[in-house]
């Protein structure tokens, strides 16, 4: 499975590592043409990856996905408050 992401923040990055390490699968973030994929478990790893452009969360674990489809909600709802 696949889900596109952008992240805002190492705060961001840092809860998303935190959520791969806890992920039942393994679990990668690539750019988008896939030149450069990385195990999301590797906080280092994920410096490799121009976070100014939407990546790619590619995984098969249903736990991963779930928990980041929440947080995007989560994201949604509160810039419609402001």
């Amino acid at each position: 499975m696949v889900l596109h992401m952008k992240f805002d923040s190492i705060a961001e990055l840092a809860m998303f590592q935190q959520l791969a390490l806890q992920a039942d699968k393994p679990v990668y973030i690539a750019n988008e043409d896939d030149t450069i994929r990385v195990d999301a478990r590797s906080f280092l790893g994920l410096f490799t990856l121009d976070f100014s452009k939407p990546l790619k969360v590619v995984t098969d674990s249903m736990y991963m996905m779930r928990r980041l489809e929440i947080q995007q909600r989560k994201r949604e709802q509160s810039a419609e408050v402001r």
